[in-house]
């Protein structure tokens, strides 16, 4: 399905934005927040990035969760 395909994708994406090396939006942070280590930045982020892996995991294998909303459109 394109739609569950599609929230894949973004969710990869906002994972990707978060995880080293790329990790542009914690980079940005670090930027404003001179004081602040990045390696402090990343470990706080961590527990989010756990999140985001469990419910990219379950996105996956129980792909109605992301296609409720959109059956409920096309009823």
């Amino acid at each position: 399905d394109l739609v569950w395909f599609g929230i894949v994708v973004v969710v990869v994406t906002e994972i990707s934005l978060i995880t080293p090396p790329v990790g542009m939006n914690v980079f940005v942070l670090s930027a404003v927040l001179r004081d602040v280590k990045t390696g402090t930045i990343f470990k706080g982020v961590t527990p989010f990035w756990c999140a985001d892996i469990v419910r990219l995991a379950l996105i996956v294998f129980v792909s109605q969760i992301a296609l409720f909303l959109p059956e409920l459109l096309y009823r």
